[in-house]
């Protein structure tokens, strides 16, 4: 028998569904988890606040495999990991459908002015004439992180006739590499970033490249609050040096009552909810889960797995 320790949010949709070999623990607090935790030969030790996650993972020594239903890896003990010589499987892709919509959603919402739309509507407004007039057709889109995500969005912006540039390593059709995109950030009326949470990504947004963009530009972040200096984009923002930006992280989060983005009328603050605005999470979570269950008994490599050397 090989003892598992899950969240016990993921119960229903297991439970009765786990191979014989299995046996199950289930979790509902940080304490329970702290007292599973050291017999825990699979994890699945996914909890809001990163840093109870982080405890349950380090108090987890006999840990083979750690799956989770997150993405991004950061806040997790990727050298412990990699010392104890862990086995890590993410949840990259199951919100990339949600998170592209989500891209696309506040692409329209900033150029058809939707926002004020909304207002006017609780103002019992009659509005003559649209607060917005861009048209996404023919606009020009840089996105960088070309995952899961980011496939996807560049898919969904190809359907409405963005020139869609994609930044990678290697070299592609309509791409830049990591030296090449700063000297081009003024080509482009959407800044799309979608890139995991690494060192080499921290603040890799800063005045600077800002600075560098097109007035008229927005700037969408679907990726950490980290990859971007959030001092310098509210002066770039108040000082009007782009035109708007579409934050789906902030930092810190849950971002303070007292912070200037949440009034400013050209930043649009959505909560980190993108990846939640979906009913199917859980159920594409579990599925693959109880897949890679039969791989890793069969002796085969589970999947996504994560390189704990480069940080996704």
């Amino acid at each position: 028998m090989t003892i598992t320790v899950l969240s016990g949010l993921i119960r229903p949709l297991v439970e009765n569904r786990l191979p014989d070999w299995v046996e199950p623990r289930f979790f509902m607090s940080k304490e329970e988890a702290m007292a599973l935790a050291p017999e825990a030969e699979i994890g699945w030790f996914d909890m809001y606040d990163k840093k109870d996650m982080a405890a349950a993972i380090e108090a987890a020594t006999k840990l083979r495999w750690l799956n989770s239903i997150y993405a991004g890896v950061d806040g997790m003990p990727l050298d412990l990991l990699r010392q104890r010589g862990t086995v890590v499987t993410n949840g990259a892709g199951i919100n990339a459908i949600t998170i592209a919509e989500y891209v696309v959603m506040g692409m329209l919402t900033v150029a058809k002015g939707y926002r004020d739309v909304v207002r006017a509507q609780d103002r019992r407004e009659w509005l003559l004439d649209s607060p917005g007039k861009v048209e996404l057709y023919g606009s020009k889109a840089l996105l960088l992180g070309y995952g899961a995500i980011g496939k996807l969005i560049e898919e969904r912006l190809r359907g409405f006739a963005v020139d869609v540039t994609i930044v990678r390593r290697s070299p592609g059709a309509n791409s830049l590499s990591p030296d090449q995109w700063r000297a081009r950030l003024g080509e482009f009326d959407w800044v799309i970033l979608a890139v995991p949470a690494t060192p080499e990504t921290d603040g890799m947004i800063g005045a600077g490249e800002l600075a560098a963009m097109k007035p008229s530009a927005t700037l969408i972040n679907i990726a950490r609050g980290s990859v971007v200096d959030q001092a310098a984009l509210v002066a770039a923002l108040n000082e009007q040096q782009i035109a708007a930006a579409f934050l789906d992280v902030t930092t810190p989060e849950p971002l303070p009552e007292g912070d200037p983005l949440w009034s400013l009328d050209n930043a649009h603050v959505t909560m980190h909810l993108s990846g939640r605005a979906q009913d199917k999470m859980f159920v594409r979570a579990a599925e693959r889960f109880l897949d890679n269950l039969g791989r890793w008994q069969r002796g085969e490599p589970v999947a996504p797995q994560v390189d704990l050397t480069l940080g996704y």
